[in-house]
């Protein structure tokens, strides 16, 4: 019986020393994501909302509506108002077109009476005619002359009078158009637009609930790439760096581990205390470094889940 249980206890040990080691990972951490939270830009009851958990959007897919009827009808009142506004702007061509013609008129007299001028002055150089007629001529010449300065100085007056009334009224339109820009702004948002490209982890909002602007309607994250936070012992910064390929394997059934092939794209340059949820190779080791490593995702991995690093064999060189 001694014998026996001699040969049981090395077999034991034996059987013990062969296990492989469950804690030769490097470095442990949970999978995250950047996740962006697309939020209401319009308040009203929600039309449509078509997102469903777990669904695959395109960036600038449009998603949802919301009820835009009182900013149409505040649109619509704020035509009619620019309307009735412009329609009080006076037609400046229109109205100068009388002194314009009144000018011509004036215009093709004088020129009448510098011929019938040239002609006298012949006459009476000839003495074929009295100087009184080039002395009528002339006067009416000067007659004409101050008739035409003055249609011209009235022409002015109500070009100015009218350009001021004309830029009164635009001074008027202008805020009213803006407002219009600004209501054709929040129509605009009231269309659900997905603002990028990613798998939907969360959904706030169903179709006909009344939203608020700022009312978070679904949580979007890009998971094709997927990145693993990881904390490493300052002692082991030596054996990894930026750019470097690692291992990352997760939990599989039946105690296996799933790997995957990643990245460390960033360490931190300061350390802090260990987080709670992990627990790194060397528990003495209170301050840690944090890390990023991305990993393709083939759709097994999911925001939260825990993950263990290993640097392999050309780590650190």
């Amino acid at each position: 019986m001694k014998r026996h249980s001699i040969f049981l206890l090395a077999g034991l040990v034996t059987l013990v020393a062969c296990r492989p080691d469950s804690d030769t990972a490097d470095a442990y951490g949970n999978f995250e994501a950047v996740e962006t939270t697309v939020s209401a830009q319009a308040t009203g009851e929600l039309y449509s909302f078509t997102v469903q958990e777990g669904e695959s959007l395109d960036s600038g897919q449009t998603v949802g509506s919301i009820d835009t009827e009182q900013l149409e009808l505040r649109k619509a009142q704020l035509l009619a108002s620019k309307q009735a506004v412009q329609s009080r702007a006076p037609n400046v061509s229109a109205q100068l077109s009388a002194y314009e013609q009144q000018i011509a008129v004036q215009e093709q007299q004088r020129n009448t009476l510098l011929r019938e001028q040239k002609r006298s002055q012949n006459l009476v150089a000839a003495g074929a005619a009295p100087t009184k007629q080039l002395d009528d001529i002339n006067a009416q010449l000067e007659t004409l002359d101050r008739q035409i300065a003055l249609t011209r100085q009235q022409r002015a007056a109500q070009a100015s009078a009218l350009n001021t009334q004309r830029s009164g009224t635009v001074a008027e339109t202008a805020p009213l158009a803006e407002q219009v820009k600004q209501l054709d702004d929040q129509i605009a948002k009231a269309s659900v637009v997905n603002p990028v490209g990613g798998t939907v982890t969360v959904k706030y909002a169903e179709p006909g609930e009344v939203v608020s602007y700022g009312k978070p309607l679904y949580k979007i994250a890009t998971l094709d790439n997927i990145t693993l936070r990881a904390y490493v012992g300052g002692d082991q910064l030596v054996n990894v760096k930026p750019g470097q390929c690692v291992q990352v394997s997760v939990d599989a059934p039946e105690g296996a581990l799933k790997t995957y092939d990643g990245v460390v794209t960033w360490i931190s340059s300061k350390a802090e205390f260990t987080p709670k949820v992990i627990q790194t190779k060397e528990e003495r080791v209170n301050l840690v470094y944090a890390m990023k490593i991305i990993v393709k995702n083939d759709g097994g991995l999911k925001i939260g889940m825990p993950g263990e690093v290993r640097f392999g064999e050309q780590a650190g060189k």
